[in-house]
């Protein structure tokens, strides 16, 4: 089956939803694809959202794919294989095997977070196990916290954890330290461990420590990390969007402030093309992706008119 659309959105989380309203509601024909595989759907709360602190991330999806469709606007529950340019814009096969014709993409399929392979630690990520202290700090105020090093970054990660609280714990697990930033965590009474860790102690369901290689069990409240973000964009990829190598050795699509990509007519926003994206600026990036989008239809219905 083949359907069509002005603008078809891969991704129905924070920056696609946005998107798809600012366009809906310039009347235009848009198409979200929902993949159903939201990055927070762990996460029973999300946070530093203005007037949505605290909501379930998976309760905000519901409330704006509603809101999307109230202007006439269609989410699938479906995911886009493949895309390839044509004529009139580009067209993509579904998982379904239909296919769907779209004048102009926007990618929003944000990321997958690849943490350390330490046993237990999985089994624990979004409950017990966090990575933002923005997002989950103010709940792990005062407790004991255990900051697990992946790289360079994770000094401030345990850094902006000490504002919270003064039981901090750093383990240094695969990574070195400078001796500028072991002389700051430890005048800010941090803790540092070089200690491997063996794996991740629970109690019932509740995440309760770290057990180390040598034998000894430390126990905490709650676990930071940052994992590895790996960027789902594989769409982009195949259309040929320019990359760029970031700090973190890994390439990411280029985007403007708009998130127009190097592809004419290609828009991403959200964690596919910025790992540190929270829910609203995620939202944001794709309300603003929307009404460039719309202004560059306009632009080419203008011609084609004139024409």
């Amino acid at each position: 089956m083949m359907t069509e659309s002005d603008v078809l959105i891969v991704g129905a989380g924070g920056a696609g939803l946005s998107g798809g309203l600012m366009l809906a509601r310039s009347r235009r024909k848009v198409t979200i694809l929902d993949g159903g595989q939201p990055r927070n759907a762990l996460a029973s709360h999300m946070h530093g959202f203005l007037s949505r602190d605290g909501w379930s991330p998976l309760a905000l999806i519901s409330s704006g794919r509603a809101e999307v469709e109230s202007y006439g606007a269609t989410v699938e529950s479906t995911q886009a294989l493949s895309v390839a340019p044509i004529d009139s814009g580009f067209e993509l096969t579904l998982a379904s095997g239909d296919l769907h014709r779209t004048r102009r993409l926007l990618v929003t399929t944000g990321l997958r977070d690849e943490l350390p392979s330490i046993p237990g630690l999985a089994a624990h990520w979004g409950c017990g196990v966090a990575h933002c202290p923005y997002c989950d700090g103010w709940e792990a105020r005062d407790s004991r916290i255990a900051v697990i090093a992946t790289e360079p970054g994770s000094v401030h990660q345990a850094q902006l954890l000490r504002q919270l609280s003064d039981r901090i714990t750093y383990f240094t697990e695969a990574t070195q330290l400078s001796e500028t930033d072991r002389n700051g965590l430890r005048v800010r009474g941090i803790e540092i461990v070089v200690t491997r860790i063996a794996r991740v102690i629970a109690d019932g369901r509740m995440l309760a420590g770290l057990e180390l290689e040598d034998g000894s069990r430390r126990p905490f409240d709650t676990v930071f990390v940052r994992p590895k973000a790996i960027p789902n964009d594989a769409l982009l990829k195949q259309l040929g969007a320019a990359m760029q190598t970031r700090p973190d050795g890994q390439d990411w699509v280029v985007v403007d402030t708009n998130g127009r990509t190097s592809i004419a007519g290609v828009w991403a926003a959200g964690n596919v093309v910025n790992a540190a994206a929270t829910v609203p600026v995620s939202a944001a990036a794709g309300s603003m992706a929307g009404t460039a989008i719309n202004a560059d239809l306009v632009a080419e219905d203008i011609a084609a008119a004139v024409r």
